[in-house]
């Protein structure tokens, strides 16, 4: 075998290891799942709080992340926000006993409002309107 030989036959290996796998991936089924609360019709999510799967929200202080929303029962009511950093994308938490959400990737802390407290980011989460009625919240994306 020439070196022109295998370099076709390395650069035939690597376009198949990629898409080959992008293929049957791009194949797969996109119906939405039954069980997800996201209605991307009119971008909207509904959280049941009689629901065991949102228990954490039934005391101030507990929090429950879906999807890419963190929603937080804080002493005035629940708030929904953005649950990725704006610094470089990661995931933040709720720390209820410092009321802040702090990123465990570069340090960056976040108020319950949204906005910065501590960088590298320089831009707030975002926050997303909610509105309660009985034991249902709804969050407009």
């Amino acid at each position: 075998m020439n070196r022109r030989e295998l370099i076709r036959n390395i650069a035939a290996g690597t376009v198949t290891l990629f898409v080959v796998p992008a293929a049957f991936t791009s194949c797969e089924d996109d119906l939405p799942d039954p069980d997800d609360n996201n209605n991307p019709e009119n971008n909207t999510l509904t959280i049941d709080l009689n629901s065991e799967k949102y228990s954490d929200l039934g005391s101030a202080g507990g929090s429950v992340k879906e999807g890419d929303i963190i929603i937080i029962n804080t002493e005035a009511g629940f708030i929904a926000l953005s649950n990725i950093c704006t610094h470089q994308g990661c995931v933040v938490s709720y720390d209820s006993e410092e009321n802040k959400l702090p990123c465990p990737c570069h340090g960056s802390v976040f108020s319950t409002s949204g906005s910065v407290l501590e960088g590298p980011a320089n831009a707030p989460l975002k926050k997303y309107e909610l509105t309660q009625e009985g034991d249902i919240l709804t969050i407009v994306k």
